[in-house]
């Protein structure tokens, strides 16, 4: 079957924020390759949509910003299935601001203690305690993978977006680092960089409104960016091709592939 020529069939996979978005389509291909897919997500809805996978599957309702949560949940994977796989590091959080808004000093697009803390927690504190949970059930099997899903703009920075930059580029250090540690134990590392993708539920109007303001411009002219104005391929990327890569990253099509961070982004560039 062309569905299995990865090698998947079986594996454990634990994909974070996995109810909606990048996450849900990751989940769902890695089922779809017949791999064992734990979703874990704060939102209950992922509920709904572990139950639409082929095969058996596991939701986890989980915080990833608590170590509890965390812990209970690689604990239900292990009940469940016996052994972890792969880590896909996918839940995060994006909340456009200004570090200074000339406009309005202090104004709701002008980045706040509360919110730079939150997008910390969940982006960089949360992908820390799942992949420290996982690993060490890794580490005991002398094998295993860990994707941290990032964003193009951690390599490059991004206009009225610098906290959750930030946070996507701390996870390729992140990345390189636990390569070089993890890698002697039979355990690879590597990172995703997706560009602008296609619209989904989780590109609201709040966000878009938010964006467009720390950049000066109308919504409209946003979402005409999105389709080239900075993608040589002249086009939004499709979930399906971020799953692609996904799925051949975490399988041993992939084995060489350790301590990097893999582009998938059309050739978008901010220069």
């Amino acid at each position: 079957m062309a569905a299995t020529w990865l090698n998947l069939d079986g594996k454990t996979v634990i994909v974070t924020g996995g109810a909606a978005g990048i996450g849900r389509s990751v989940a769902q291909e890695f089922a779809e390759h017949g791999a064992h897919v734990v979703v874990a997500d704060i939102n209950p809805a992922g509920a709904e949509a572990v139950e639409q996978f082929p095969g058996e599957h596991l939701f986890v309702q989980t915080d990833v910003t608590k170590a509890d949560s965390v812990k209970l949940m690689v604990s239900k994977a292990l009940e469940a299935f016996g052994r972890i796989d792969v880590l896909v590091n996918n839940a995060g959080i994006n909340m456009p601001r200004l570090l200074v808004d000339p406009q309005e000093p202090e104004s709701k697009y002008e980045m706040k203690e509360k919110e730079f803390d939150l997008m910390l927690a969940i982006n960089q504190k949360g992908a820390y305690l799942c992949a420290q949970a996982a690993a060490r059930e890794m580490v005991k099997q002398g094998e295993g993978v860990i994707i941290n899903m990032g964003s193009e703009s951690g390599l490059e920075g991004s206009e009225g977006q610098s906290c959750y930059a930030a946070t996507k580029a701390a996870l390729y250090s992140l990345t390189r680092s636990w390569a070089k540690e993890l890698g002697k134990r039979g355990v690879r590392v590597v990172g995703m960089a997706p560009g602008i993708l296609e619209e989904t539920a989780l590109r609201t109007s709040e966000y878009e409104e938010a964006l467009a303001y720390t950049r000066g411009q109308t919504v409209e002219q946003l979402r005409k960016g999105y389709q080239s104005v900075s993608v040589p391929l002249g086009r939004e990327g499709r979930l399906t091709e971020v799953a692609d890569l996904t799925c051949y990253l975490a399988s041993d099509k992939a084995s060489y592939i350790h301590g990097t961070t893999v582009n998938i982004s059309g050739g978008k560039s901010r220069g």
